[in-house]
């Protein structure tokens, strides 16, 4: 098994597009051209009103034939103490003037967990970094790191780096792009006890971090960037998500002939794959590729290995916590993929059991259309986790908890 470590380290080594399929544009001869303010909040209005229709249905969750699998996620005590979050919630909190306060606190219950869009041109609702002044960042940052792990923080702020290194692409449009383009808001009070949460949106990263005791969840979350490496600029050398490329890549090499047949659905890529990021809340998507019970022992723990570098941007104790969870449905897991498998293939794997989503992609271009070939590119990355069955958001916790205390759905 530790030979399969060692494959994995040595592989790692060597925008916001629509949420379905889509014909690949043709490459533009030269950036946009940067909006004035007022066009850009005309546009992210017609957007916005268009993407957020789904949310007139009521929230389900991810399933598979439509139907909830019911007590998948007990409340129960962790052992993994949330203190620092509270704390370090309740001083961001503390930093911001009456109309900050008011533009970025929600009811616990509030519809404004759902929106949220990995696409620039959303409009958000909170306090953004950009409007946030020194100390306000300070403590930003501190919650995300005080719930994230190392990784999970690095991972997050290299993605907004590279939104800015986007805008230095785009003849330093900072009226679409920016390192300070994100969001938070809190949902209730922040408590050791009572359910709350925290949400940070914006252009491919998004995360949803619920908390009701000592259990967290960290879902829908949203990683990505366009471009994945800055190869210029301010922020020249950051780069991510080559792990989780070349780990993905690994896992499907390491399956027999026959297990590739069920995992493989189609060898050819033409657009986007990904189906679950944002305003996909209800998706009904089956089971497909191959199953893991399949598996021998190095590939179960390969695809573990993989699932670990998406989980494991939670804080230490809780993933440990998730990924107990995800393991004790292993059997009932399934890897599914889209595309050739050369060193420098372009491609999309899904990985799906009762209780965990993952999906990563390479997209086609969309801020880059002037500077890539039309095409899903390996310089424009989409990945996504969801807690299917109810979960996300906390959801299902909450609902018990409501059911436990009497305040109804």
């Amino acid at each position: 098994m530790a030979t399969h470590r060692i494959i994995l380290a040595v592989i790692a080594v060597s925008i916001a597009a629509p949420t379905r399929f889509h014909a690949a544009e043709p490459m533009e001869a030269a950036p946009r051209p940067i909006p004035t303010p007022a066009q850009y909040n005309e546009r992210s209005h017609r957007f916005s009103e268009f993407i957020e229709r789904p949310l007139a249905e009521a929230f389900v969750g991810v399933t598979t034939h439509g139907t909830l699998v019911p007590d998948l996620y007990p409340i129960e005590q962790t052992g993994v103490a949330t203190d620092a979050v509270v704390t370090s919630a309740n001083t961001f909190l503390s930093t911001l003037n009456h109309e900050q306060q008011r533009a970025t606190r929600f009811p616990v219950d509030h519809i404004e967990w759902r929106k949220w869009a990995n696409q620039h041109i959303y409009r958000r609702e909170g306090v953004s970094f950009e409007a946030m002044n020194a100390d306000q960042r300070d403590a930003a940052f501190d919650l995300l790191r005080v719930s994230l792990s190392a990784r999970g923080l690095k991972l997050s702020r290299d993605i907004m780096r590279l939104n800015e290194t986007l805008a230095e692409l785009n003849n330093d449009n900072h009226v679409d792009y920016g390192e300070w383009k994100y969001h938070l808001t809190v949902m209730g009070e922040p408590s050791a006890e009572q359910p709350w949460g925290w949400q940070l949106d914006g252009h491919h990263l998004n995360l949803n971090y619920f908390v009701l005791g000592d259990q967290v969840v960290l879902s829908p979350a949203f990683w990505g960037s366009e471009p994945v490496v800055a190869h210029a600029g301010k922020y020249q050398g950051t780069r991510i998500m080559d792990a989780e490329q070349a780990a993905g890549l690994a896992m499907l090499r390491s399956l027999s002939s026959t297990q590739i047949e069920a995992a493989v659905l189609d060898t050819d890529k033409p657009g986007n794959n990904i189906l679950a990021q944002a305003f996909s809340d209800n998706l009904v998507l089956d089971y497909a590729g191959v199953r893991v019970s399949t598996f021998d022992a190095a590939q179960r723990e390969l695809l573990l290995e993989l699932i670990k570098l998406y989980i494991g941007n939670l804080r230490t104790g809780h993933a440990e916590v998730r990924m107990n969870a995800i393991e004790a449905h292993l059997d009932d897991t399934f890897f599914a993929w889209i595309g050739a498998t050369a060193d420098d293939s372009v491609f999309y794997y899904r990985i799906h059991s009762p209780v965990v989503l993952i999906e990563f992609d390479h997209e086609n271009p969309v801020g880059l259309r002037h500077v890539y070939p039309e095409g899903p590119t390996r310089e424009h990355v989409h990945a996504v986790v969801r807690t299917p069955n109810g979960n996300d958001y906390g959801k299902d916790l909450l609902r018990q908890h409501y059911a436990e205390h009497h305040h109804g759905d």
